[in-house]
């Protein structure tokens, strides 16, 4: 157990690196965006931001496992498209929407089974296994439904996706807060959790002591499909239809919230409270840009900007942490020789 005074050195020491600027710089947008909308910092306003990204945000979290463990998924949102459009199209040919639903999901399992074995098994490279991936489940999805849209759904699913379940909070949004803190006491304080990160800091020395690093690799990948394909049929709900082209594009925003949240692109460090940091500074950023009027385009073209400032920033942050650190010492035994 920690003390408080443990709690609130691991707290301060947060805020002095990079998840204290995330801080800062959420702070500055909700400033900016309170003047554009008088009634932007209300809690019904930020459940409305959460919802509309919800299905990426699910996703974010299993992301962030992957990429501390030194790896990566681009086939998340193929996965969700192709798992939504399997299960439209069985609904639409007379299976009960529970069992579609269920196909779905194991759609999205078998994917998970498959990008692990070439991954964690053959040992190929997870960039170049799950950029074809995305290609390919992309190319499932269009199979199922070709050009059509599916929408007519029971009025059960539509509430799934729709209704308030909790006061002000869908399913969807009390599903993430479950799955967050799974996440978190799986990530920060469990066996499993430290084994992602060792491997992700050195896989070799991690195989050296004992540990199945393909057992881990291949999890992490399963259950990535698995939550990728439950996000693709939360997004279904939400829209009231499902398309060939469903989530396209969403690892954009997947990668960003992961790497702007301070987790390292080559693996080994991040944690999920930086991440969640991230997640509000996006989900901000972009309805503050809606609200001045900004296009779609030129949004995308900021999300950019910030992954590539995700990679940069963090590693600029420790270096110059560790350089004022030095910096300080040497001084202390100048001091202290004078």
């Amino acid at each position: 157990m920690l003390s408080k005074e443990g709690i609130f050195a691991r707290a301060s020491r947060r805020l002095r690196g990079w998840e204290g600027f995330l801080l800062a710089l959420l702070i500055i947008i909700f400033l900016v965006n309170s003047t554009l909308a008088p009634n932007y910092l209300t809690i019904k306003n930020q459940i409305n931001l959460f919802i509309l990204y919800i299905e990426r945000i699910i996703v974010a979290l299993v992301m962030t496992f992957l990429i501390i463990n030194g790896e990566i998924d681009l086939s998340v949102p193929s996965i969700m498209g192709m798992s939504a459009c399997a299960m439209a199209f069985y609904y639409q040919n007379g299976m009960p929407m529970g069992w579609a639903i269920g196909i779905g999901i194991l759609l999205g399992l078998a994917a998970g089974i498959f990008n692990g074995f070439w991954i964690a098994i053959v040992g190929l490279n997870s960039l170049i296994v799950t950029l074809a991936m995305q290609i390919g489940y992309r190319g499932i999805a269009r199979v199922f439904l070709e050009d059509r849209s599916i929408t007519n759904f029971p009025d059960w699913f539509r509430f799934i996706g729709q209704k308030n379940l909790v006061g002000p909070f869908p399913l969807s949004l009390i599903l993430f807060f479950a799955l967050f803190l799974i996440a978190l006491i799986i990530l920060q304080f469990s066996g499993f959790g430290r084994k992602v990160f060792v491997i992700g800091n050195n896989k070799e020395a991690a195989r050296y002591s004992g540990i199945n690093v393909r057992k881990v690799k291949y999890t992490l990948y399963i259950v990535s499909a698995i939550l990728s394909a439950l996000a693709g049929i939360l997004l279904a709900a939400r829209y009231r239809a499902v398309r060939g082209d469903l989530a396209t594009g969403y690892h954009l925003d997947i990668i960003t919230m992961v790497l702007l949240g301070g987790v390292n692109i080559f693996g080994g460090s991040g944690s999920l409270y930086g991440v969640i940091l991230s997640i509000l500074i996006i989900l901000n950023l972009r309805n503050g840009m809606s609200l001045a009027s900004l296009s779609g385009q030129f949004q995308t073209g900021v999300i950019g900007a910030l992954l590539i400032f995700s990679v940069l920033g963090p590693n600029l942050t420790n270096r110059f942490l560790a350089w004022f650190k030095r910096r300080k010492a040497l001084q202390k035994e100048v001091c202290e020789e004078d």
